[in-house]
């Protein structure tokens, strides 16, 4: 196992730089999550890490030793893709059979090692299939067999369950957590859905347009996002916010919005701002209350409602932005109907519009 420090690396293709200077330190062990939108300069850094593409500044340390110059083969790395990579014509054992076979490793050496993690990712009886045999779930799990046996300091993913079905999904990520609980690995995990970073990761780096936005274990970030980009991106559904200007209420600061809507703010907010601001307030619909019974904060016209089951989502227009309230309740609302909307004041979540940055 090996621990990563990150020391102001960045990249430039010619003129263009698309990640700048990232400081990183990753602990021996710890499972970390990139994510960010799609060109945010993931996956470019993990090729970076990974040795498959060259860092334009900065330093690379993995295990306490400089990588920047080190082949790909030199890094005691397993890369995990989204596309499988695997042989077409070759057998799910000698799949993973491959990169021992390539270094000259005897089969009683690495016999053993196929045959537990075979056992450990369930393949143990598709052994003698080819990869056109098995669904998109058994092709990655043959990849991350291939990347077991290697028995990295590192291992890295990229993407690996984009091209699965959403149940896939679901079931490949609570195994990949499981794995890396059994073997205490480092792991460096590149994605675009927060949901997958959210439920997996020790800690979280959420990334834009080539910089860190945050770093912060799942639910701090979730609590108490540092500005609007990490906020708006982490939750789904995401987080409701209106933008207004701070006035002087009679009993304190509030926030009057385009459609004459005021929300009341708590007392803490004459300590972030001042009247006259612009500010943005959020909050995340499963922490509003909706309903004849809810303290009055705002009301909406609901426009669309959403049964999931477990969950209502109802939809409307609050502010000139459009607003989501999740209730775990069964409820008769429906789409024209207007409804009482009470905003927890421990809930409520103050930007600096101009900045985006957290008022806190």
């Amino acid at each position: 196992m090996a621990a990563v420090q990150l020391n102001g690396i960045f990249k430039r293709y010619g003129d263009t730089q698309v990640v700048h200077g990232i400081d990183l330190d990753i602990d021996d062990g710890e499972f970390v999550v990139l994510v960010g939108p799609s060109g945010c300069g993931k996956s470019t850094l993990m090729r970076m890490v990974a040795g498959l593409e060259e860092i334009s500044g900065g330093d690379l340390m993995i295990g306490g030793k400089r990588a920047n110059a080190l082949a790909p083969q030199e890094r005691n790395i397993s890369m995990v893709f989204q596309s499988y990579a695997l042989y077409p014509h070759l057998s799910v054992y000698d799949n993973i059979a491959f990169g021992p076979r390539i270094r000259k490793e005897s089969a009683e050496r690495f016999k053993p090692r196929i045959e537990a993690a075979a056992k450990m990712l369930n393949l143990g009886g598709y052994l003698d299939r080819l990869p056109r045999a098995l669904s998109g779930g058994q092709r990655q799990r043959v990849a991350m067999g291939r990347a077991v046996v290697r028995e990295p300091s590192l291992f890295l993913f990229d993407e690996p369950l984009s091209n699965l079905d959403a149940k896939l999904r679901v079931q490949m990520r609570t195994e990949i957590k499981a794995l890396h609980q059994r073997l205490k690995n480092t792991v460096i995990y590149v994605t675009h859905d927060q949901i997958e970073a959210m439920t997996m990761a020790d800690r979280i780096v959420v990334m834009n347009a080539g910089r860190i936005e945050q770093i912060g274990r799942p639910l701090e970030l979730y609590d108490r996002p540092a500005n609007l980009f990490v906020a708006s991106f982490l939750g789904s559904p995401s987080m409701n916010f209106a933008e207004g200007t701070i006035v002087q209420g009679d009993r304190g600061l509030a926030l009057a919005l385009p459609d004459d809507h005021v929300i009341s703010l708590p007392d803490e907010a004459k300590t972030l701002t001042a009247p006259g601001a612009r500010v943005t307030l959020g909050i995340r619909p499963e922490h509003i209350e909706a309903g004849a019974d809810a303290q009055p904060g705002v009301t909406m016209e609901v426009e669309v409602v959403e049964p999931t089951g477990a969950e209502t989502h109802l939809y409307g227009t609050i502010g000139g932005s459009s607003w989501c309230v999740t209730t775990r309740q069964r409820s008769k609302i429906e789409p024209g109907q207007r409804v009482t909307l009470g905003l927890p004041a421990q809930h409520l979540h103050l930007f600096d519009t101009e900045s985006g940055r957290r008022l806190a």
